[in-house]
Order: structure tokens, then C-alpha cells, then sequence
């Protein structure tokens, strides 16, 4: 290609970017669109088949070994969640307990869950790290490495059990399996260039839209995927811990991932209907509507409604806590 056909392919080029850009927000919201009538479409078709008699029936048949089970598995979820937090807190030069930081994780996790991220993740951990005498921008790194931290994990999973084939995709989805590896496949490789660059990127630093952004270090983006990881595994080993049929793990593992997506898309706090639209949607051929439902319904009230209900009294602890004169120094300039 000679020098004046690469000039003129530039400003080419760099227009199609221009309109993309500025075309992006319309974009975004038909894809939002088209998203959402599709799991309207999946609600709707759901909604019309449920025998809602044999759903409670399901519910009621869980045992209390199982219930047990459940409950232990969901305990160390959000243990684990709890933990996203004590990445960041070394950063910051401030010693809070690391109890008391599990604490707040706990609050946050479960409210985002049950109200959405805006309230949850964000609004809680800014209430209380605030009165715990963190600045505004260091709760902003503690958000954000967090929720790195929860996709990066998500992006190893989900992008593991997609490249490797474990859906069986329906034939009315638009989506091929073909596809559905090449995009697993893409997202386990965006989790090995996150986990490069922190190792070893020599910039450790960007200011995108007025907000300075840090790489962690390698060993803590090592530390995020296995965290990360660990809690998406342990929301799967929750459900299919309930799920009384012979389902595979994986299987149940994959369709869970998958429903992320639709609820994060659709902004549903809990991808409630959402969840259990795809689950029906993906395992109808080998399982009951009602025994889904059933085991659903059974999900979110050990993993949503119990941990809910003892969040708004950990949190109420909190609160007394920090009025009691918990407040933190501010962290030496060299720490920020």
C-alpha cells in the first residue's frame, strides 16, 4: 500500500471510530432493548407453564441435610466475597480490622444482591468507610478492585466452561455453540492480559475521565482470579446443591454464569425472573419446570433473603460500632 493510500485510510478510519463513539450510547441501548425483550419473551413463555402447586411441592420436599449443606456452602461464599475487600486495604495505609472490613463486605455483598450495585456495593461501602475515616478516593480504589475482582473471577469461569463446550445451547437462541466458545475463549484470554499487565506493565497508573485508575500488583491480580473464582464456584455449588436430579455440576456451574449475564444486562437486582427464565430455558429437557423453580425459590432464600436479613443487623452493629469512636487516622500522604 503506497504512502498516499495509508493517508487517506487513516482519516477513514479514525472518522469510523468518531461515529462509533458518538453512535455508542444509541447502540447500547438497542442492544438493551433486544436483550430485555428477549427474557421478557422467556418470562412471558415460563410464566404460562408453571404449575405452581408442584413448585411448592419441590420446595417442601428439601431435607435438612440438604438445607444444611446449602447453608454452609452460601457461608463460605460470601466469606470468600467478604475477602475482596482486604486486597485493597494494604494500599491504602490504614489498619482496619480485618474483621471489621469482612464486615462491611458482608453488608455490601448481601444489600447488592438484594437492592443492586448502586446501593449495595457502592452505597453501603461508602457510608461506612467514610465514617471509618477513609477518604472518598480510597473507597473508590476499595469499589473498584472489588469489582474487578468479582468479573476477573467470572471472566476465568464462565470463559472456561463456555470455551470447553459444557451448554447445550437451545435451537430457537440466536447464538450458535461455536460461538459461545470463541467468546469463552476471548474472555479467558481478557483475564490472562489483565493478569499480565499487572505483573508486568512498567505503568502502573491512567487518568480516564478525570479518575486516576492503579494496577494492583501480579500477585494480587493472581489473588483476585483465585477469589473471584472461588465465589462464582461456591454460588453454583449452592444451587446445584440443591438441585435433587442428576445434573452435573459444570452444567449447573455454566447456565448459572450465563443468567449472570442476562440479570447484569437487564439491571434486575438478583436477576430476579431472569435466572430462572435461562435455567428452565437450558435445562427443561433434563429437569421439571416446577423442580427448577422449585430449587430456585429454595437459592434465594438460603443465598439471598437469610444473608439479607443478617446483614441489616450486622450492619446496625456497624453503625454502633463506628459511633463509639472507631473513627481511623487519615493515611500518611506516602500511602495515597
Amino acid at each position: 500500500m503506497s504512502s498516499e493510500q495509508l493517508s487517506a485510510a487513516a482519516p477513514r478510519q479514525g472518522g469510523f471510530m468518531q461515529g462509533l463513539r458518538a453512535r455508542w450510547p444509541l447502540l447500547r441501548k438497542i442492544i438493551f432493548i433486544a436483550f430485555a425483550l428477549l427474557v421478557i419473551g422467556l418470562l412471558v413463555n415460563l410464566a404460562r407453564d408453571v404449575e405452581w402447586e408442584k413448585v411448592m411441592e419441590a420446595v417442601r420436599a428439601n431435607t435438612w441435610p440438604v438445607l444444611l449443606r446449602a447453608c454452609g456452602v452460601a457461608v463460605a461464599s460470601y466469606l470468600i466475597y467478604a475477602c475482596f475487600d482486604l486486597l485493597a486495604i494494604p494500599y491504602l495505609g490504614h489498619k482496619i480490622p480485618p474483621l471489621r472490613v469482612m464486615a462491611v463486605g458482608i453488608v455490601a455483598y448481601a444489600f447488592n444482591l438484594n437492592m443492586g450495585s448502586l446501593i449495595g456495593s457502592v452505597g453501603f461501602r461508602f457510608r461506612l468507610y467514610l465514617k471509618m475515616g477513609l477518604q472518598a478516593a480510597e473507597i473508590t480504589r476499595i469499589v473498584g478492585l472489588s469489582l474487578t475482582t468479582n468479573w476477573l473471577g467470572y471472566f476465568w469461569v464462565a470463559g472456561g466452561l463456555f470455551a470447553w463446550g459444557v451448554l447445550p445451547i437451545p435451537d430457537n437462541w440466536n447464538i450458535g455453540a461455536g460461538a459461545l466458545r470463541v467468546i469463552g475463549a476471548a474472555m479467558v484470554l481478557a483475564a490472562v492480559a489483565y493478569v499480565a499487565l499487572c505483573a508486568w506493565s512498567r505503568r502502573r497508573s491512567w487518568t480516564i475521565r478525570g479518575h486516576e485508575i492503579f494496577l494492583p500488583s501480579g500477585k494480587v491480580a493472581l489473588a483476585q482470579s483465585v477469589l473471584g473464582s472461588a465465589c462464582w464456584m461456591s454460588i453454583g455449588m449452592v444451587v446445584w446443591t440443591l438441585m435433587r436430579h442428576d445434573v452435573s455440576y459444570a452444567l449447573v456451574l455454566g447456565v448459572l454464569l450465563l443468567s449472570g449475564i442476562a440479570g447484569a444486562v437487564t439491571h434486575i437486582p438478583g436477576g430476579l425472573g431472569v435466572v430462572e427464565a435461562v435455567f428452565v430455558a437450558m435445562l427443561s429437557g433434563q429437569v421439571p419446570h416446577y423442580e427448577i423453580l422449585g430449587t430456585l425459590l429454595t437459592y434465594r432464600a438460603v443465598y439471598y433473603l437469610g444473608p439479607f436479613a443478617i446483614a441489616a443487623v450486622l450492619y446496625f452493629i456497624l453503625e454502633a460500632g463506628i459511633r463509639k469512636g472507631a473513627n481511623l487516622p487519615p493515611a500518611p500522604d506516602s500511602a495515597r
